[in-house]
């Protein structure tokens, strides 16, 4: 893949072969970021564990402390007392079958779904569509709930889900470019006390094996381990 000149000139300034203290690294992206938009700060961990085994598989959540840079909107499948108590935490969409027969003709203007237990004989018929974009609510990532209001406020705020994917790598969000460097270690470090809340009691040897940091458009850095804990 051919790139631009200001791409190369920065990715001449990494050093391969060294870790980053944390702080550094987010410096070091905010001081060479070349484009006109507010970047999102990403962080990938390479995990040693074998997603192919069931028992290895790491998947759970995490509310960052500053929040993501953006709004999310979220929509609540739920009825009766719930739907209520879904409008008042603030979700931008409540409903059942309504809602159903909207996204199975292809409205997607959200971001995250919540749904209470007794509406998951609705929204499980929305599997391919919702699934494929990584927006099934689940129990184990707290979507699936009774506890509407909570959930709802937690995604509001900054909540991402993560989950190993194939190569035994997690991929997310922990804010913009645009934040102060310590609230996107804050947001970082938060992340990665839920990864190591959600090792599996199958792995064996070293859990984390590679941390880095980059933005949208910018260089990945490898971070030193010990700065996020």
């Amino acid at each position: 893949m051919k790139r631009g000149k200001k791409y190369n000139d920065v990715r001449e300034k990494v050093d391969r072969l060294k870790e980053y203290n944390a702080v550094e690294a987010i410096e070091f992206l905010k001081n060479n970021s070349f484009v006109k938009f507010d970047e999102t700060v990403e962080i990938a961990v390479r995990l040693g564990v074998d997603p192919r085994k069931s028992d290895q598989a790491v998947r759970g959540a995490a509310v960052l402390p500053n929040g993501l840079g953006k709004t999310v909107r979220v929509l609540v499948f739920a009825q009766g007392d719930k739907e209520n108590e879904a409008k008042e935490a603030g979700a931008d969409y409540v409903g059942g079958e309504d809602l159903a027969e909207k996204i199975k003709g292809g409205w997607l203007d959200f971001d995250s779904v919540i749904a209470t237990p007794d509406m998951m004989k609705i929204v499980g018929k929305l599997g391919k569509i919702l699934g494929t974009r990584g927006m099934m609510p689940n129990p184990k990532v707290g979507t699936v709930t009774n506890d509407v209001t909570r959930a709802v406020k937690e995604l509001k705020k900054g909540k991402v889900e993560f989950r190993v994917d194939k190569a035994a790598i997690l991929h997310v969000p922990i804010g913009k470019l645009s934040f102060d460097s310590q609230k996107i270690l804050e947001n970082a470090k938060s992340f990665m006390d839920a990864v190591y809340k959600a090792k599996p009691a199958a792995a064996k040897g070293q859990y984390v094996k590679k941390i880095s940091i980059s933005s949208t458009m910018g260089q990945g850095l490898k971070i030193n381990q010990n700065d996020l804990k």
